[in-house]
C-alpha cells in the first residue's frame, strides 16, 4: 500500500508538470493570435502579413505537432485531474478555471476544423479575408467570446503558477496591464478588419470573387461537411466528460463499500472520507477552511499539516512532496495536505492559517517550533480616534476604521511588508521574512512615507465623514524576533514575539508624547544605511 501511494503521486507530479508545459504552449499560440488580430488595427493587409509569419512557424511540422499535441495534452489531463478529484469543492478561482477548460474545446471545434482541417484536407488558405468573411459580423460575438475564454482561463493559470515567485508582486502590474490591453487590442483589430473587408467587397465585388478563386474558399458542400465534423467531434467530447463523471461514480460506490477513513481536527471536527481521499480534499469537502495558494499541486507547501495520531500509517512522500517539505525544514509528522491520502484513521493540525499568502509558502520554519530572524517591525495607530469616535453610530465607526485599515493595507503589501495583525485602530507589520535586514529596514521606511501620503489621501476622501483629520503615529524597529505559528485551533496564525516587537511598540507610543508622526529607533536607520541627521535625535529609556 505504502508502495502504490509513492507511485501514485510521482505520477501526480508528471501529470502536474505536462499540464503547466501544455498550457503554456498553448498560451503561447494564443498571445501570437491576439498580437496578429491587434494588427488589425493598422490594417487587414498588416493583419495577412503577420499571419504569414506566425502561419510558418505553426504550420510547420515541429510547429504542428507541439500545438496539438499540447492542446490534446492539455484537454486530456483536464479530464484526468477531473477523474483523480475525490471532491468538487474548491475555491471559486480554481472552478472557474476548470470550468474555462471544460468548455473552450466545445467552441473551439468549429473555428479548428473551418480553419486547420480544411487548410491540410482541402487546400483552403484561410486567410483572414477569408476568415472575416465567414465570422463578419454573424460570429463575431461568439468568436469573440471564446477569444476571451481562452485569455481568462489561461492568465487565470499563470497567474496562479507565477504567485509563487518571490518577483512576481514587482511585475504583476505591468503582467495585469498586458493581460487587459492585448485582448482588448485584438477585439478592436479584429472589428476593424471586418469593417474594411466588408468596405472593400462594397468597393469592389471583383476583389472577393478573386480571393475565393485563389484560396479555394469552400463551397457549401464543404461548408456542410464542417459542421458535421464538428457534430461528431462535439459528440466524442460530450461522451468523454460524461465517461468521466459515470466513472466517479463507479469509484465513489466501490470505495463507499471498502470503508471509510476519519480525519480529525483540532477542533473536534470529524470527517470521514474515502480512502485516496487527499487530506486537502477532506478539509474542503467538509467545508473547513485550509490554505492552498497553489490550488492543491504539491508547490507552495500552505496546505501543511502536522499529523499527531496515525502517523506509523501514513504511506512515504512522493519525491515531489519531499522536495517541497525539505526546503521549508519540515519536521518529522509534517506533511502536505494535497499530497497526503491516508489509509487509516488519523488526527491532523493545519500549520498555516486558511487566509495565508504566497509569501507564507516560501517561509522557512519548523512548524509548531519556531526560528530567530532579524526582522524589521512596525507599529502604526491612530491618534484620538476614541475621542473622535464618541457619540457617532457604530457603523460611521466601522466605516471609517475599514477605510483606513485597506489605506494603510495596501500600502504596507505595495512595499513588501507583511501585516501581522489589527490591534483596535492599531496595526502591526513585519519586514524581512522573505529578504535580508537591510533590504527590510529600507521597506520599513518607505512604508512609513507612504501611509503619510495615504492617510492625507483619505483624509480629503472622507472629509464630509470626520470632525478633524485622522492623525497617525509610527514606529521602526529592527532586531532579532521569534518568528512562528502561534494560537489555537483556526486562530492559529504566523506572527512574532520578542523584544524588537515591543520597542517598536514603545516608539508608536512614543509619537504622541513626542508630538510627531514618526519614531525611528537608531539602529534601523544605520542598517537601512540611511543618513537621519537631518531630523531631531533624542536618547530615551524604554521602559520594560
Amino acid at each position: 500500500m505504502r508502495l502504490y501511494g509513492a507511485a501514485g503521486a510521482s505520477r501526480a507530479e508528471l501529470t502536474t508538470r505536462l499540464r503547466l508545459a501544455s498550457g503554456l504552449v498553448l498560451l503561447t499560440y494564443v498571445t501570437s493570435h491576439l498580437i496578429n488580430h491587434a494588427l488589425g488595427i493598422v490594417s487587414l493587409a498588416a493583419m495577412e502579413r503577420c499571419l504569414a509569419l506566425f502561419s510558418a512557424v505553426w504550420r510547420s511540422l515541429p510547429g504542428g505537432v507541439l500545438l496539438y499535441g499540447a492542446l490534446l495534452t492539455h484537454v486530456g489531463l483536464a479530464l484526468e485531474r477531473l477523474w483523480r478529484r475525490r471532491s468538487l469543492k474548491m475555491p471559486a478561482w480554481e472552478a472557474l478555471q476548470i470550468l474555462l477548460g471544460l468548455l473552450i474545446p466545445f467552441w473551439l471545434v468549429v473555428h479548428v476544423i473551418g480553419t486547420r482541417g480544411l487548410y491540410q484536407l482541402a487546400g483552403v488558405d484561410d486567410s483572414y479575408a477569408y476568415v472575416l468573411a465567414v465570422l463578419w459580423p454573424g460570429g463575431a460575438v461568439r468568436q469573440s467570446l471564446l477569444l476571451l475564454l481562452v485569455w481568462l482561463h489561461g492568465c487565470i493559470g499563470l497567474h496562479f503558477w507565477l504567485r509563487l515567485r518571490p518577483w512576481y508582486r514587482r511585475v504583476q502590474p505591468v503582467l495585469l496591464a498586458v493581460a487587459v490591453l492585448l485582448p482588448t487590442l485584438a477585439l478592436i483589430g479584429f472589428a476593424n478588419g471586418g469593417r474594411e473587408l466588408r468596405a472593400t467587397v462594397a468597393a469592389d465585388r471583383g476583389w472577393l470573387q478573386a480571393r475565393i478563386r485563389s484560396e479555394h474558399w469552400p463551397d457549401q458542400a464543404t461548408a456542410a461537411w464542417v459542421y458535421d465534423a464538428e457534430h461528431q467531434v462535439l459528440i466524442g467530447l460530450t461522451a468523454l466528460l460524461l465517461a468521466t463523471f459515470a466513472a466517479r461514480g463507479v469509484r465513489a460506490l466501490a470505495v463507499r463499500r471498502r470503508g471509510r477513513v476519519r480525519v480529525r481536527y483540532p477542533d473536534g471536527s470529524v470527517v470521514a472520507i474515502g480512502a485516496g481521499t487527499s487530506l486537502l480534499e477532506a478539509s474542503r469537502a467538509a467545508g473547513i477552511p485550509h490554505a492552498a495558494v497553489c490550488g492543491g499541486r504539491g508547490r507552495c507547501s500552505t496546505c501543511r499539516i502536522r499529523v499527531t495520531q496515525g502517523v506509523e500509517d501514513l504511506p512515504p512522500p512522493a519525491p515531489g512532496e519531499t522536495r517541497v517539505l525539505a526546503r521549508i525544514g519540515a519536521t518529522p509528522g509534517v506533511r502536505l495536505a494535497c499530497q497526503l491520502r491516508p489509509t487509516h484513521d488519523v488526527a491532523v493540525i493545519p500549520l498555516l492559517p486558511a487566509s495565508a499568502g504566497p509569501g507564507d509558502g516560501r517561509l522557512r520554519l519548523s512548524p509548531g517550533q519556531g526560528v530567530e530572524r532579524e526582522l524589521a517591525v512596525l507599529f502604526a495607530d491612530l491618534r484620538g480616534f476614541t475621542r473622535m469616535a464618541e457619540g457617532r453610530l457604530p457603523y460611521d465607526v466601522v466605516f471609517v476604521l475599514n477605510q483606513y485599515f485597506k489605506a494603510m493595507g495596501e500600502t504596507i503589501e505595495r512595499q513588501g511588508g507583511r501585516i501581522d495583525k489589527f490591534i483596535g485602530d492599531g496595526i502591526m507589520a513585519l519586514y524581512g521574512l522573505e529578504g535580508g535586514s537591510g533590504d527590510a529596514c529600507l521597506q520599513a521606511l518607505a512604508t512609513a512615507r507612504a501611509m503619510s501620503g495615504a492617510l492625507a489621501r483619505l483624509n480629503r476622501r472622507l472629509v464630509d465623514d470626520l470632525r478633524e483629520p485622522l492623525r497617525i503615529g509610527i514606529g521602526l524597529h529592527v532586531g532579532p524576533v521569534i518568528v512562528g505559528q502561534m494560537g489555537y485551533g483556526r486562530a492559529t496564525t504566523l506572527t512574532a514575539i520578542g523584544d524588537t516587537v515591543n520597542v517598536a511598540s514603545r516608539l508608536e507610543a512614543l509619537t504622541k508624547e513626542l508630538e510627531v508622526e514618526l519614531v525611528v529607533s537608531s539602529r534601523l536607520a544605520e542598517a537601512a544605511a540611511v543618513d537621519l541627521g537631518a531630523f531631531e535625535e533624542r536618547r530615551i529609556e524604554i521602559r520594560g
